[in-house]
Formats: C-alpha cells, sequence, structure tokens
C-alpha cells in the first residue's frame, strides 16, 4: 500500500501536496509494525517545524515513536478528530492515507519536496530491508 500521489520519508511518513499545503502521515507500513494505535500527541497550529525534526509521537500497543517533519513549515490545521479522541486513533491504522492524516503545514521551502522518495523509491526502500 505505497499510494502513486505521495512522497515519502525514510522515517516512513507520507505528504500529499495541494498547492503550497501539505498534509502528513505516517504510512501504511509504519501503523503496521506499530501494531494497535491507542494515543497520537500532535503539535498545535502555528507550530513552525524544520525538515527533519520531530512534530510529535504516536503510541501504540508495542511502542512510543516519534514522527518527523519530512519538510519545514508551519502547521496550519492539525486532525484533532484524532488527536483527541483516543478512540479515533485507530483511524490511523484503518485509513493512514485517507482519515488516519496528522497535520497540514504551509512549505516553507518546497524545494525540500525533491528531497523525499517518490512511490518507486520508497516500495524499492521497503524492499531492501534498509528500514
Amino acid at each position: 500500500m505505497v499510494p502513486d500521489d505521495l512522497y515519502y520519508s525514510k522515517d516512513h511518513e507520507w505528504l500529499r501536496l495541494e498547492g503550497e499545503i501539505g498534509t502528513l502521515g505516517i504510512t501504511h507500513h509504519a501503523q503496521a509494525e506499530l501494531g494497535d494505535i491507542v494515543f497520537l500527541e500532535l503539535p498545535a497550529a502555528g507550530r513552525e517545524l524544520r525538515a527533519g525534526e520531530e512534530l510529535g509521537t504516536v503510541e501504540s500497543v508495542k511502542a512510543v515513536s516519534e514522527i518527523y517533519a519530512p519538510v519545514s513549515g508551519e502547521v496550519v490545521a492539525v486532525n484533532t478528530e484524532i488527536a483527541a479522541n483516543p478512540d479515533r486513533s485507530a483511524t490511523v491504522n484503518q485509513d493512514p492515507y485517507g482519515g488516519g492524516w496528522l497535520v497540514r503545514i504551509r512549505l516553507f521551502a518546497p524545494e525540500e519536496v525533491a528531497g523525499l522518495l517518490t512511490p518507486q523509491a520508497y516500495r524499492a526502500y521497503l524492499e531492501s530491508g534498509a528500514h
């Protein structure tokens, strides 16, 4: 499950671009490795992030893992439906590329997208076992 309309990081975050706004979340691979997600800690709207900076955490029945910003930008929206409601956190497991999105950011440097993996490169990365 690697949609063709997204960009990916080696940390298993995805990014969907719509103009200068990027929606991001964790990949199907990440949620499958984590298991049942029970809690998310996400940044508040208005927070500025730099590429590679920790933006929050995801807690599952197996572990707590960091979520990293794949690009730099300002958080303009947070999926409060899943962040504020632990009963809804499982949406990330059920629909990681849809209702399980985490935040939307206004990109500071759109050229950073070139440093992310294409769907084909991300599939090859997963197949290589290097993750």
